[in-house]
């Protein structure tokens, strides 16, 4: 291929995008079965249980889109925000921008995840991500100037160029063609496609485009969520960026494999496969968060402040809980008691079932009791 062909969207058949149908059928069953299952465990919670695990799995997703692009944000405020916006009692506490424009952005993806994907929705889901930001030359709107928008490693006088995307005077008509495929394939589209290809081909082609100066990923990430809920035809709450965040390695690596040609079977089944991944992993938060709120609604009365604190930290931490289980030296970082008291503190949650332990002395560690002991 010529470097004057090389990306995907310079070349004659984009954007349209080739795969094997028949190396997806099989994932997209498994997905549809799978979803059958959750989407049953999820409605049959109380509503007031329903919203509290929401807000809890969709502050997961927010902490993890945002940590893929290198952003660390504020658990306790992006919570906090999205329990506001569920009208769930909070404290107030004042939000950053940052927590608050990706908390207003998952709730509405949830809230309205069959709403129209237009260009002032994304514009404005774009305002909403970059809330406070200082060093962009244009938020709320697509990118402009002549450089390229290129990703790039390495050093600045050998640098590796992974992707170039098109110049910002194409982006209106490409970003219009994008948005026509979306509703061309949508469920009561003229040309409907399978749940997790359309998922697929929408995050790689919108992050082909790379219509922003910043805030493509998290976007991108986004409109496959909403594609999914579009798909299944109800919210979801689904650990897309949680699983991506893990080997996010292999994510940008599988990325740039397919930016350079328009037969995309590969970058589908490894989004896919990453999905049903992801699924597994919302079916296991959801199991997790079930077994804990019966566990604090039980233990509600009989902690003192610094035991609430530390197992509310514990359970933070999700079905995998703190890698090799919470120590000693754990409970006095967060607690900021002595260790005398630590000590007392720690057995005490033991007989009363919150936490079980395992070995001895220094080497004693504790997992709540919805964990498997020993598990990292």
């Amino acid at each position: 291929m010529s470097d004057s062909k090389r990306w995907n969207w310079q070349q004659s058949d984009w954007p349209n995008f080739r795969f094997d149908a028949g190396r997806l059928a099989t994932l997209e069953e498994r997905f549809l079965r799978e979803a059958g299952f959750y989407s049953g465990t999820f409605t049959h919670l109380a509503d007031e249980k329903r919203d509290l695990l929401a807000v809890e799995m969709m502050s997961e997703e927010a902490m993890k889109t945002s940590e893929i692009e290198g952003e660390i944000l504020n658990r306790e405020s992006v919570q906090s925000s999205i329990r506001r916006q569920f009208g769930l009692s909070t404290d107030s506490q004042r939000i950053p921008p940052a927590e608050k424009g990706i908390s207003e952005l998952m709730v509405e993806l949830h809230k309205q995840f069959n709403a129209t994907v237009d260009e002032p929705r994304l514009l404005h889901w774009h305002g909403l991500l970059m809330n406070g930001r200082r060093d962009l030359s244009l938020i709320g709107g697509y990118r402009v100037g002549g450089d390229p928008m290129q990703v790039v490693s390495g050093a600045i006088y050998d640098p590796k160029v992974h992707f170039e995307a098109p110049p910002s005077s194409m982006v209106q008509a490409e970003m219009r063609q994008f948005l026509d495929w979306y509703a061309r394939t949508a469920p009561n589209g003229d040309n409907r496609l399978p749940v997790l290809t359309r998922a697929g081909i929408c995050h790689l082609y919108f992050v082909s485009i790379h219509p922003f100066e910043d805030g493509n990923g998290r976007i991108g990430r986004a409109l496959a969520e909403k594609s999914i809920a579009e798909g299944l035809g109800h919210p979801v709450l689904i650990a897309l960026s949680a699983t991506i965040h893990r080997t996010r390695k292999t994510y940008y690596d599988m990325l740039e494999h397919s930016n350079k040609r328009n037969e995309i079977t590969d970058w589908l089944v490894y989004f896919a496969e990453t999905i049903l991944r992801a699924q597994g992993e919302s079916q296991s938060w959801l199991d997790f968060l079930i077994k804990k709120t019966k566990m604090l609604d039980r233990l509600r009365g009989h902690l003192n402040e610094r035991q609430e604190k530390a197992v509310l930290r514990m359970a933070r931490e999700g079905p995998n809980g703190f890698k090799g289980g919470l120590s000693a030296e754990n409970y006095l970082a967060i607690t900021g008691t002595s260790r005398a008291t630590a000590t007392r503190d720690l057995q005490d949650l033991v007989e009363k079932g919150a936490l079980v332990s395992s070995g001895q002395l220094k080497g004693t560690r504790y997992w709540l009791v919805i964990q498997e002991a020993g598990k990292s």
